[in-house]
């Protein structure tokens, strides 16, 4: 499945899996206070690939070892105990960086557990550059912004564009030349960084020691919060 073929957040926004958890999650986003929507990521979902093992190094250098991460699967064991996670009705925050199929059974087992989703994105790498489509709420203020700032010293091409949901406010439509390759590997760090610090603002973020360039790929990002 690639993203000409099917625009993952599109599709999910106007009526897929994702649609409906953010469908249901703006209202109750309305009422999260300050001290749960700062809550640390406990677990990190993500697939076994370069882009997923960058993505996890930069979550780490903001949240530290302490940050659990596993594989999904589509195996029945993985969505019971993932489920039971949901609806244990402990405050949970989880981020992960999954393939478009991974992603999807992830968020309509959020869906079904009533979860409220701050970030949602879809990432695509090709011939050294990146695109990024963000859809978030207010928690996610500046982020964009932030990513746009990070892959730009990384000498890195890209464009991004953000959503704001519950905003009257146009979309924003970022972009910069790619200056060199060595950078088009920081994306997912970036975007790991930021999902594990999501609601705290920090002033700056840190370049992770990703080398080389990814393989071209189709991701999605994510903060779900119980």
């Amino acid at each position: 499945m690639t993203v000409d073929r099917r625009f993952v957040l599109k599709s999910m926004v106007l009526g897929g899996a994702a649609g409906v958890v953010l469908s249901r999650s703006m209202p109750l986003l309305a009422g999260v206070t300050p001290s749960h929507s700062g809550i640390r990521p406990a677990l990190a979902l993500v697939g076994g690939g370069a882009a997923e093992a960058a993505f996890l190094q930069g979550a780490r250098a903001a949240a530290g070892t302490r940050l659990r991460v596993q594989q999904p699967d589509r195996g029945l064991g993985f969505m019971l105990d993932f489920e039971h996670r949901l609806r244990a009705g402990r405050p949970m925050r989880v981020i992960g960086l999954l393939d478009d199929a991974a992603a999807t059974l992830v968020l309509d087992l959020a869906r079904s557990a009533g979860a409220r989703i701050h970030w949602l994105g879809q990432h695509t790498g090709e011939a050294g550059s990146t695109r990024h489509r963000l859809l978030n709420t207010d928690l996610a203020e500046g982020c964009a912004r932030q990513l746009s700032r990070h892959l730009h010293a990384c000498g890195a091409g890209f464009t991004l564009d953000e959503e704001r949901q519950g905003s009257a406010a146009p979309a924003r439509q970022l972009a910069g030349p790619a200056r060199n390759g060595a950078g088009s590997a920081q994306w997912a760090a970036g975007v790991g960084y930021l999902l594990a610090t999501l609601g705290t603002r920090p002033t700056m973020m840190p370049r992770v020691s990703v080398q080389g360039t990814l393989p071209s790929g189709s991701f999605v990002s994510f903060s779900i919060e119980v």
